[in-house]
């Protein structure tokens, strides 16, 4: 008993003289916003809420802080894109991740809320998110990594079909806009990932709860200690594989570090040679 109570004592004392020990260090950072639209007035689609609620299922339990956004109009979609860049300013990991309708305009990508009418290509801009801008924004943080995650290469909605317009007459949609999202150069420190190739169309999947996409995405993102890098490439090749390479997943990194969404035993990700 002598010497627990010296150590009882010593304890006493350090407290006594203001002495604490050192706190462990706080867990990184993670933020993630998770946007999900399928209720659609032109061209609704049947997953993206789904996948976007088991992927913010998905992320809580790999210690992120997510906001789920769900059925999205024009003004919401907009706001949550700017609460997320304000409030993750200081965060290591941002991540974004978008299910729903995008399309291309003069070589820039947008989202679309589920409120959108838009009858004409010059109508976009105004009534749609600029993925692009988004990405400036992020790519303008000083410090921690972006990662935006894009189920969103479906065709455009409106091409051939007809909008009431405001005199009540059926109008179609004008503009001959490229098929799928186009190119982008991800800004230092990001992830930009795509469920197809630049131009391509991504496949919605009526007959199961998730899009090709994030149903395999989902079957590797609790993988330990597997790079991000490895996991976009095993989604790749499953989902080449599942549609006989009519849509292959694509992405453009500028990522200067590892990262792994589950660490590996050691703490860490795994070495890939």
């Amino acid at each position: 008993m002598q010497p627990l109570r010296r150590s009882l004592c010593g304890a006493a004392l350090l407290a006594a003289a203001g002495v604490r020990a050192a706190p462990a260090e706080p867990p990184e950072r993670r933020v993630a916003l998770v946007i999900g639209n399928s209720a659609y007035r032109v061209g609704p689609l049947k997953n993206p809420t789904a996948d976007a609620q088991a992927m913010a299922q998905a992320l809580r339990a790999l210690s992120f802080d997510v906001s789920l956004v769900q059925d999205a109009p024009l003004r919401e979609l907009i706001e949550s894109f700017r609460r997320f860049s304000m409030d993750s300013r200081g965060a290591a990991v941002r991540l974004i991740f978008y299910a729903g309708h995008g399309l291309q305009v003069k070589g820039r990508n947008y989202l679309l809320p589920v409120d959108s009418e838009i009858r004409a290509e010059d109508e976009v801009p105004a009534k749609s998110a600029d993925l692009n801008e988004l990405l400036e924004r992020l790519g303008a943080l000083p410090q921690g990594i972006n990662i935006v995650i894009l189920d969103a290469c479906r065709n455009n909605p409106f091409s051939g079909a007809e909008i009431l317009g405001p005199d009540g007459r059926r109008l179609k949609f004008r503009g001959a806009t490229p098929a799928g999202l186009a190119p982008v150069e991800a800004p230092l420190g990001s992830m930009v990932a795509f469920s197809t190739a630049p131009g391509g169309v991504a496949l919605d999947n009526p007959k199961e709860p998730h899009s090709l996409y994030t149903k395999h995405l989902l079957g590797v993102l609790q993988t330990p200690g597997l790079p991000i890098e490895m996991v976009f490439k095993q989604v790749r090749l499953s989902v080449a594989r599942e549609t006989g390479r009519v849509q292959v997943p694509w992405e453009s990194s500028s990522l200067t570090g590892d990262f792994c969404f589950k660490p590996g035993p050691g703490g860490g990700c795994a070495v890939v040679r």
